[in-house]
């Protein structure tokens, strides 16, 4: 399934949540950090005010609670604003 985002809408794959394990204790998924850091797999055509920059294959730095979350396929995705993207990785 294909997914298209519409004006200023980028989705985004998270990158995996990092493990972290002290003396063999394992961390629940519930406490694990949530990432911050994703590729972009889509953009939209951005609007008349405000170009679209980002670009499929971009590595980014979002906010804590930027976009919207949703699962598509078993996989999770996130959907936000251009705007809600703090930094590009080069």
């Amino acid at each position: 399934m294909k997914l298209k985002p519409l004006a200023d809408r980028v989705l985004i794959k998270p990158a995996p949540a990092e493990e972290t394990t002290l003396s063999g204790i394992i961390i629940p998924d519930s406490a694990k950090e949530k990432p911050l850091k994703g590729s972009v797999l889509a953009a939209g055509e951005g609007t008349k005010d405000e170009k679209m920059i980002l670009k499929e294959g971009d590595t980014v730095l979002y906010g804590k609670y930027a976009g919207t979350e949703i699962e598509l396929e078993g996989e999770k995705y996130l959907i936000m604003r251009q705007s809600d993207v703090l930094a590009i990785f080069e």
